[in-house]
């Protein structure tokens, strides 16, 4: 399958809300460039008119300008080599590329080819799941990771001790990839699933769930999250917006989840979940 990539123009204030945006059309890949990030989507999900149509929501605050040309799936590797910095992410841990040297001073050290998926850590949103991961306790743990992406939370929860953990994504070369990402960081024991919320259905309870998706789908999949939350289990919630975390609490209130606490980054917000 060949990729369509749209890169976009636009002021700074407005990139991280047109990421969100243009992920619920379904672009699923992000790249920040000088002027603006490039986005990108499987061909045969891609609708100029759905793109034209949300950019013209933000035309009186700001001006959009982007150019749409189709690359082979194989030449991603070489857009996010050419884009991809190491991360250290709370004093503790690095997320790199294979080919970046592993810094001395990291005691997790978390290593990403990241292809199409996202998940490379760049995003607040992974790291703010990453830094709310760290005040857990995984050992021995069994833990989900719904939407994994990459799989670098997951591999964070290997990385923490986790025994037993299951991954879940929609696309299966998202699926693919966070398999190769367990494999280079010898957690090859990750269960990744091709799926959604239904994959998980009767499963054995999990002591910490990790979701970082967005507002709509996390509103949606909640009961389902809830029904494989251990007693006294972690739900750590990612992928929306510091004006989203009411109705979130809200709905997790109804599910008999009790709201712990959360991180905020450029308006993104992680936030924390504990089972009564």
């Amino acid at each position: 399958m060949d990729f369509i990539e749209v890169a976009l123009k636009v002021n700074a204030d407005f990139a991280d809300i047109l990421t969100a945006e243009l992920g619920e059309l379904g672009f699923d890949a992000f790249v920040e460039t000088e002027d603006g990030f490039n986005a990108y989507i499987e061909e045969d999900q891609f609708s100029e008119e759905a793109l034209q149509e949300t950019l013209q929501h933000y035309a009186e605050f700001v001006v959009v300008t982007y150019n749409v040309q189709k690359i082979e799936r194989q030449n991603w590797n070489e857009e996010w080599e050419r884009n991809f910095e190491p991360l250290f992410i709370g004093g503790l841990v690095s997320v790199r590329a294979s080919f970046h040297p592993k810094p001395e001073q990291a005691k997790y050290d978390i290593v990403i080819n990241p292809k199409m998926s996202f998940g490379t850590g760049h995003h607040e949103t992974t790291t703010l799941m990453i830094e709310n991961q760290l005040t857990l306790d995984h050992q021995g743990k069994r833990v989900l990771d719904m939407g994994c992406g990459t799989g670098i939370l997951a591999i964070m929860a290997g990385e923490l001790g986790a025994s037993e953990i299951v991954a879940v994504e929609i696309e299966d070369w998202t699926v693919e990839n966070a398999r190769e990402n367990a494999e280079l960081n010898n957690y090859g024991h990750i269960d990744v699933r091709l799926g959604g919320a239904e994959t998980i259905e009767g499963e054995k309870p999990f002591d910490v769930i990790l979701a970082n998706i967005n507002r709509n789908v996390l509103l949606e999949d909640m009961p389902a999250y809830k029904a494989v939350l251990k007693p006294e289990g972690w739900l750590l919630l990612s992928g929306f917006y510091t004006e989203d975390l009411p109705v979130l609490q809200q709905r997790t209130e109804e599910l008999g989840l009790q709201y712990k606490s959360h991180r905020e980054k450029n308006n993104w917000v992680s936030a924390l979940f504990k089972a009564k």
